[in-house]
């Protein structure tokens, strides 16, 4: 079973990430305007699925703002930053920054994404939410690339994240 680190202890994460062309389990989450949204709403762009703990934790913030930052230019990729925060926290947080590309997405009302995703830490101090996770899907849901990031304190790979779909970022 899967492990992270969190403030020097390990604890156990349900399942495992999807596997490199899979199709991805459909997803039922809420947005910042209270509306369930699934892959539908995103049809035919590819995705980056950005899974965090929460927003309020100072690395997971980072992460959606510097997805933010790169994806400035590419249109046709949605941005997914999917946590249990309120609808209300992903869109202050967005406003609050200025973030143009991401969507801030809610898992409050449905259950089974962390499971679904291999996401879900089922003991600890954070069980119930989901540990630091980035899976990119194609324009067809297909999972072309996955991170676990093993400690909540760690950056993910931006840069393998978009080259995965093509895309070479500049710094």
């Amino acid at each position: 079973m899967r492990k992270i680190q969190y403030n020097n202890s390990s604890y156990r994460i349900h399942s495992e990430l999807p596997a490199i062309g899979s199709r991805a389990p459909d997803v039922s989450l809420v947005n910042t305007e209270l509306q369930n949204v699934s892959f539908a709403n995103w049809m035919g762009k590819r995705k980056i699925l950005n899974i965090f703990v929460s927003i309020d934790i100072e690395i997971c913030a980072k992460s959606v703002i510097r997805f933010d930052e790169l994806a400035a230019k590419s249109e046709d990729i949605a941005l997914l930053m999917v946590s249990y925060d309120l609808p209300f926290a992903h869109k202050r947080f967005k406003a609050t920054h200025v973030l143009e590309s991401v969507v801030g997405l809610s898992a409050i009302r449905h259950a089974g994404f962390g499971e679904n995703y291999g996401v879900q830490i089922i003991e600890g101090p954070l069980a119930g939410m989901f540990s630091h996770a980035i899976v990119v899907l194609d324009e067809n849901n297909t999972v072309v690339h996955r991170e676990y990031i093993d400690d909540i304190a760690t950056e993910p790979d931006y840069h393998a994240a978009f080259r995965a779909l093509g895309i070479e970022i500049d710094e």
